[in-house]
């Protein structure tokens, strides 16, 4: 089975190939954080036949293993456990939220067998019924699932770590999915940075503006023509609190039929902080990068 890799995913698999490549943790000199990975392939057949349909899963997973205040190291773990592999995970550490993804989902797939059992011996039968002269296809792949998970780090300065995590997923349908999760984190508290820990309040309104604008000049069109390329009513757009930071400004994702149809894919946009600085709180996490 193939999957078509986003463009962002290609370099991003460079990226960690070349850090599984390194021996010992890994260190990130901005911030005095450091950094270790687990890299897991796991393929499972149903009734352990390697003709049978599969779920394979593969996963490289990046995250902090040693911070200068062991309290802090753990909120923040639990902001990678969490991001990567969902809140019902945040409170294992990294190895047994690997562990235990891998068990909840094997389990769950191994569900499915009876049901493709029951659907084989049903189509066989018919086949022996028609002497096999009917056009008929039994098709095992929408039983076959495949999952990549990955994550990056994006920023890792003056206190703050944002992080993206990518999946990218194929489920039996007629296409892969795609899913970005950014994160922020303050390494001052180990916390999510949220919108209302950065923006004043009423802030949505002009928020939502500079997005829209922001959108339409990326694709190069004005905003009443997003409709024509693929992109849903601008009026549903809104902030979606799936944002990431850097030096220059603040990024938000929106994934696949989030505002726009499959074929648009992602979007992520910037937003530079002298843009928005009326929208920023002064004493917010960002105030040292978005107000200098």
């Amino acid at each position: 089975m193939k999957t078509v890799l986003s463009k962002w995913f290609l370099p991003f698999s460079l990226t960690l190939l070349l850090i599984s490549c390194n021996t010992g943790e890994l260190k990130f000199s901005e911030n005095n954080i450091q950094f270790d990975s687990i890299s897991v392939e796991k393929t499972y057949y149903f009734f352990d036949i390697e003709t049978n349909p599969n779920y394979s899963l593969q996963i490289n997973f990046i995250y902090p293993v040693d911070y200068s205040s062991k309290q802090i190291l753990n909120l923040i773990q639990q902001q990678f456990v969490s991001g990567f592999f969902g809140d019902k995970y945040g409170d294992f550490s990294p190895n047994e939220a690997v562990e235990k993804y891998i068990d909840d989902f094997i389990i769950e797939y191994k569900e499915e067998e009876d049901n493709y059992k029951i659907e084989l011996d049903e189509f066989n039968a018919e086949e022996h019924e028609h002497d096999h002269d009917h056009d008929a296809e039994f098709n095992e792949l929408w039983y076959s699932k495949n999952e990549t998970f990955i994550n990056k780090i994006i920023y890792n300065r003056n206190d703050l770590l944002s992080f993206v995590v990518y999946k990218e997923g194929y489920y039996g349908g007629a296409q892969a999915s795609h899913n970005y999760i950014n994160r922020v984190i303050d390494l001052k508290t180990g916390q999510r940075i949220t919108e209302d820990d950065i923006f004043v309040l009423d802030y949505q309104d002009d928020l939502t503006e500079f997005i829209i604008d922001a959108i339409a000049f990326s694709n190069n069109v004005e905003i009443d023509e997003l409709e024509n390329i693929g992109f849903f009513d601008v009026n549903e757009i809104y902030p979606n609190k799936n944002f990431y930071v850097d030096e220059t400004g603040i990024f938000y994702t929106y994934n696949e039929y989030e505002i726009s149809a499959y074929v648009v894919g992602e979007v992520t946009i910037q937003i530079p902080y002298e843009k928005i600085r009326h929208l920023l709180r002064p004493e917010s996490p960002l105030s040292e990068i978005a107000f200098r």
